[in-house]
């Protein structure tokens, strides 16, 4: 079983709050991988979104942070809840990694053609070059031979939109499979 990395945050003082824009940062920026990130509040609390509410008028509208930048993070208010987001996270996409000027996004099912499709008609904004395509391991890959039969989903995208990548890892988790 592959090992799944996660970061939950709970309610907290300025560390807490430094580590939460060091994550978030450090995705936005391409400099980490992505993961899902779960802020979790106590039952019928209000941390998260009040902090979230911060953000929205302090940095989403004057326009320092993109609306997808909000994909990042999920809020919930139970932990069942936050299992649950962390699982589908990896229900169908597996890892990442830069091949070159190539995103290998390895996944642990096949898509259908459909879904191909319907994730170059949503996620072409974020492609330079080509479309998505599916295929196996490239030969750059040979030092994981652990996950070497994965499918993959190939793309050449602009480096900038990292939520939009969180985005799409959403999209693959919900898409059908092959």
């Amino acid at each position: 079983m592959k090992e799944a990395h996660a970061f939950a945050l709970f309610p907290g003082g300025f560390g807490t709050l430094d580590e939460t824009f060091e994550v978030l940062t450090l995705m936005q920026t391409g400099k980490a991988r992505v993961i899902p990130v779960v802020l979790l509040d106590r039952p019928r609390g209000n941390y998260w979104e009040t902090w979230m509410k911060f953000l929205t008028e302090r940095l989403l509208k004057p326009g320092f942070i993109s609306p997808e930048d909000f994909s990042f993070l999920k809020t919930m208010h139970n932990v069942r809840d936050a299992v649950d987001e962390i699982l589908r996270f990896y229900k169908v996409y597996h890892s990442a990694r830069w091949v070159g000027e190539r995103l290998v996004i390895r996944i642990n099912h096949a898509l259908s053609k459909r879904a191909i499709a319907d994730l170059n008609g949503k996620f072409g904004d974020i492609v330079r070059k080509g479309e998505i395509i599916q295929g196996g391991a490239l030969r750059q890959e040979k030092n994981e031979p652990e996950i070497w039969d994965l499918p993959r989903q190939l793309l050449t995208p602009y480096r900038d939109r990292f939520g939009r990548f969180r985005q799409l890892i959403d999209a693959l988790n919900a898409s059908s499979l092959a």
